[in-house]
């Protein structure tokens, strides 16, 4: 009997690590990794412009495995600020083994860059130099000695690298080389990518909110951090308003069709989200999840805004 208890106490354990482990990978997250790749190809399909899938996919593989090791190197940087003490599914905690890790983060790194300089090659130089421009903004986010992240500019970094920079070095992927010629297409990627990468910043802002405390211990003044859950939960429903005008301010000065409108099916967990931070704002248990509400929120705003550029090439609306 008693060998039969010990053997049924390992299943709770087993499943605690394995949702450990599920939190470690992040899958869902990588929709923001993807997401300016997306809006590029909506935009060049709805404006009858030639897509390169193989370039596509390659940029989404790219962008892939550079995010992973974005997230890999937070978790070594966070391991060294002791604030992983809380983070149970940090990797570094999971496994232990820092070497490891760190190897495993350069192996992604070097590999994303490896590919993105083959991409940039078959299309316009510049896609490198962008991408190696967010990747920087991506250390300055959490790397020492800069930390920027823990002094409260990580939404506007996150704006930037996954914004301008990435809609930019996207909607250059895509194009034959031949068309490339001239500069960066900065006015199409700010107002492509301006919107989006506000619902993206915003998933960075949710993700604080349960652990304030430990962050305002260990020294992270993250934005949170400085006004506070209250005010925190009263600026979202700013945050999502944002998103939403600066995709429709092109529509009404006939930039973009109207279809482009159908970001809007982002809107039902936005206003979940919105709901649940204004009525358990203190409470890091009930709102731990709610970062996943504000990526479902990117992720639908995103698909939806590309799908709805996409359509005008069929509805002559462009």
């Amino acid at each position: 009997m008693k060998d039969k208890n010990a053997v049924a106490s390992l299943h709770p354990s087993r499943n605690s690590r394995r949702e450990l482990w599920k939190k470690a990978i992040k899958w869902p997250l990588y929709s923001v990794a993807v997401m300016p790749i997306i809006l590029a190809a909506g935009w060049k399909h709805g404006a009858g412009e030639i897509i390169r899938l193989d370039q596509l996919l390659g940029f989404v593989l790219a962008s892939i495995l550079l995010l992973i090791w974005e997230n890999l190197t937070n978790d070594l940087f966070d391991s060294s600020t002791g604030i992983d003490e809380f983070k149970l599914h940090s990797v570094v905690a999971l496994t232990g083994k820092r070497k490891l890790i760190r190897n495993l983060a350069y192996l992604t790194l070097s590999l994303g860059l490896s590919l993105i300089l083959m991409l940039a090659i078959r299309s316009h130089f510049a896609v490198f130099v962008l991408v190696i421009g967010s990747c920087c903004l991506g250390y300055l986010y959490q790397g020492p000695p800069f930390r920027l992240g823990y002094q409260g500019w990580g939404e506007p970094l996150c704006w930037l690298a996954f914004g301008p920079l990435a809609t930019a070095a996207a909607l250059l992927v895509l194009s034959p080389n031949s068309s490339n010629v001239n500069s960066i297409p900065w006015n199409t990627a700010i107002m492509l990518g301006a919107g989006p990468a506000v619902a993206t910043s915003l998933v960075l802002f949710c993700a604080n909110f349960h652990q304030v405390i430990q962050d305002s211990a260990h020294g992270k003044k993250t934005l949170l951090v400085r006004i506070g859950t209250q005010k925190s939960a009263a600026l979202v429903p700013w945050l999502v308003g944002l998103c939403i005008s600066l995709e429709w301010i092109p529509i009404f000065f006939g930039e973009w069709p109207i279809t482009a409108v159908l970001g809007i099916i982002g809107l039902p967990p936005a206003i979940t989200l919105i709901r649940l931070l204004k009525k358990h704002h203190n409470h890091p248990t009930i709102i731990s999840e709610s970062k996943f509400l504000a990526l479902r929120f990117q992720a639908l705003n995103g698909i939806g805004l590309s799908i709805g550029l996409a359509l005008s090439k069929t509805l002559n609306t462009f």
